[in-house]
């Protein structure tokens, strides 16, 4: 029997992302910058497959040959003759969906692979019988043969990642890394491949992602170092391609600036070209359609410094967007209540935009409910960011029915129900804008310049001058690496729920009185309970975790449990089913007092080690408290297996396409089931499918070697 974490059930919440109005109400230029905007988008999130793992791209393609050829519907009937029960069928679309909307046959949400809730001959029998099948029967049998990693669950502690070649470990990804500083190169868009040695030397080859293909050889201390253009070459053109068409729409010129800049990147392979086009990205202030695109988030390289790839288009909302910018306005007022000296915050608050959005289209592996971008350091720390809420994705994904609410004592469920959304609203605010957007980074440059006091600025935990500090092409992720992510999520937590304890944030949300006290108080308690969910994305054989944001509340759980006076309470139990249990419990008196100080002390800290470049501390800190054990006084280890025993899956999201008839663009929208999502998929690429399948099997099938 698999065990449940490495399926999906059945009863899985599918939700469609309702962005009709917004879009409706968008003028016909602003509906097709959209509409190519959101083209780009879908077919550069294409290389999430290539990115996630060695077979999902085959599986990817195996799905939509069978889909194009048989809807959801249709396949019903051919899955009865080929002898699946109902249950086994909804098993199936569900496995399809996962697929999609994960972009791979990972969880983009903790990383763990999930296979198919049906027997393998099942599965097999449906296929057989399908149109794709019998049209093309050696195709469609070679499709089945390279899943073989479909059909079997192998739990490898180490993992699997595409961003490096099978061969490599953390002294190779180092070592890559000296070399990419040294170049002046980011990580964020490159694979790494060990080749065959020459020698003594050893030999890699650094990947772009890029149109274009040409290649440069460099030696760097014992090593060789290729750097390739060209990785995902077919994708990135279709990109590129749609970014030239929607800047015959863009609305000013900044938006044609950042588009010419993102061409040259995703052309080129130069990073540097998507910094400036971040760079026009920033001054864009307050667009209509916003949208951002490219090598983002690092949460799934394993050395936690190259991008997956992500792309969102999305329409303002006039009315959330005003509360999110009236605290922008107050931003410079509150930075100072963080628990850190002026001389740790930066020089001076660059306001970004702050707004609210309907999704359209995000393309990747995962839909975010909030976003603070460019994760570029030198950017944000000088020239600024923007912040992002997706109130569709807020309106659906954080909704939970009391029958399903976990470890919480019963008395504060229906609490916790009515104030989840309204608390998490202001906590994404402030993680994002002032989470986020916060804090300095003490640099010396290529010219020796720093940009701070090395004669007056002291370490507020010692007491010493600042003695350490990042420099040249340092950055905080290629300093910091396999915790950057995490350990950035929890500071960014920690402000959040330091700073929703403040009045005058409430009442910018719309809370006062009795009311804001019940949002600090659900605010507080999700985040303890976020803390005890977070243990299904410990994994003990590797002692590592699969997923930052979870790490990073279990580490604020252990910081509030720490703090002790009874601050959370955390038990385990029986429950009404006989089955063991937990409960998590905070006393609300008590969090403005023992909790507000824990967290000043631990965000102070965070933020030192951070500012400093002190690795070595941060990495002790942040370890200690991400250390999942049986001792002590609670056995989370233990705890674990009840949260593995009672986890809900999390919901997937169904996403409009977008289809130009004439001068105008039509807005396909469809139902929240797992068939709709599957549709959505099917017609997403309906023009060029057997194109972009043929791209995608041989940009997998090229490097087929490198991951054994």
């Amino acid at each position: 029997m698999v065990d449940s974490q490495y399926y999906l059930p059945n009863d899985i919440g599918v939700s469609a992302l309702d962005c009709g109005e917004a879009f409706r109400l968008l003028s016909p230029k602003e509906q097709l910058y959209a509409h190519y905007l959101s083209r780009a988008s879908w077919y550069g999130g294409l290389v999430v497959l290539l990115q996630t793992s060695p077979e999902a791209t085959s599986i990817y393609v195996l799905l939509q040959r069978l889909f194009r050829k048989q809807t959801p519907v249709q396949l019903e009937s051919v899955a009865a003759a080929a002898g699946l029960g109902p249950e086994e069928y909804q098993a199936f679309l569900v496995y399809a969906s996962g697929l999609y909307a994960n972009m791979g046959n990972y969880k983009s949400f903790g990383d763990t692979k999930f296979i198919p809730n049906l027997p393998k001959n099942k599965f097999k029998d449906l296929v057989w019988h399908s149109k794709a099948f019998q049209d093309s029967p050696s195709e469609v049998e070679a499709l089945w043969n390279d899943c073989s990693h479909l059909k079997a669950l192998f739990p490898d502690p180490p993992g699997i990642t595409t961003y490096f070649s099978g061969n490599c470990g953390l002294e190779d990804a180092e070592l890559a890394q000296r070399f990419l500083d040294s170049k002046n190169l980011s990580a964020y868009n490159t694979r790494l491949f060990k080749t065959k040695p020459v020698g003594e030397k050893r030999c890699y080859e650094v990947r772009l992602a890029s149109a274009d293909t040409p290649c440069g050889t460099y030696e760097f201390e014992d090593a060789v170092f290729t750097v390739c253009r060209g990785d995902y070459a077919p994708l990135m053109e279709k990109v590129s391609q749609n970014l030239e068409k929607a800047k015959a729409y863009a609305a000013n010129e900044n938006q044609k600036r950042m588009l010419e800049e993102y061409i040259k990147s995703f052309t080129f392979g130069s990073v540097n070209a998507h910094k400036e086009g971040s760079r026009f990205w920033i001054k864009d202030k307050g667009p209509i359609v916003e949208s951002y695109i490219g090598f983002i988030e690092s949460y799934r390289d394993p050395f936690g410094s190259r991008g997956e790839f992500e792309g969102f288009v999305a329409v303002v909302n006039k009315a959330m967007s005003a509360r999110f910018a009236r605290l922008v306005s107050s931003a410079e007022v509150l930075l100072p209540e963080l628990p850190w000296p002026q001389a740790f915050e930066k020089d001076r608050f660059l306001k970004p935009d702050f707004t609210s959005l309907d999704v359209l289209t995000f393309a990747g592996s995962g839909i975010p409910a909030g976003i603070n971008i460019p994760n570029y350091d030198d950017i944000r720390q000088t020239e600024g960011f923007k912040n992002v809420s997706l109130g569709n994705v807020l309106a659906v994904a954080y909704t939970t029915q009391k029958e399903k609410l976990t470890f919480l004592e019963e008395n504060n469920k229906d609490t916790y129900i009515k104030w989840k959304g309204p608390s998490f609203e202001v906590q994404v605010g402030l993680h994002e804008l002032l989470g986020h957007g916060s804090g300095k980074l003490f640099v010396q440059d290529e010219k020796e310049n720093f940009n701070f006091d090395q004669n007056s600025v002291r370490n507020p935990e010692t007491g010493e001058l600042i003695s350490s500090w990042y420099r040249g092409s340092e950055t905080w992720d290629s300093k910091f690496s396999t915790i950057a992510s995490s350990y950035e999520e929890c500071r960014a937590e920690c402000v959040g729920l330091y700073l929703c304890l403040n009045k005058q944030v409430l009442s910018i949300f719309g809370h006062e009185g009795e009311e804001a006290e019940e949002v600090v108080y659900i605010n507080w308690l999700n985040m303890v309970r976020a803390g005890l969910l977070g243990l299904e994305f410990y994994t003990p054989e590797s002692k590592s975790w699969r997923q930052a944001h979870m790490q990073a509340r279990f580490v604020i759980l252990r910081v509030l449990l720490e703090a002790g006076e009874g601050l959370v309470t955390l038990s385990e139990t029986t429950g009404a089913d006989g089955c063991p249990d937990a409960v998590i419990g905070l006393d609300r008196n008590k969090i403005h007092t023992v909790g507000k100080t824990a967290i000043q002390k631990f965000l102070c800290k965070l933020q030192v080690h951070k500012s400093t470049a002190d690795v070595e501390g941060g990495r002790t800190l942040y370890e200690g408290y991400s250390a999942v054990t049986s001792d002590g006084s609670h056995d989370f280890l233990k705890l674990r297996e009840t949260v593995l025993l009672r986890k809900e899956a999390r919901k997937m999201f169904v996403q409009a396409n977008t289809k130009v008839k004439g001068e105008t663009v039509e807005l396909l929208e469809y139902e929240g089931s797992a068939a709709g999502l599957i549709q959505s998929f099917t017609e997403r690429f309906s023009e060029d499918a057997e194109e972009l399948e043929t791209h995608l099997l041989e940009l997998s099938s090229h490097d087929a070697s490198c991951w054994c």
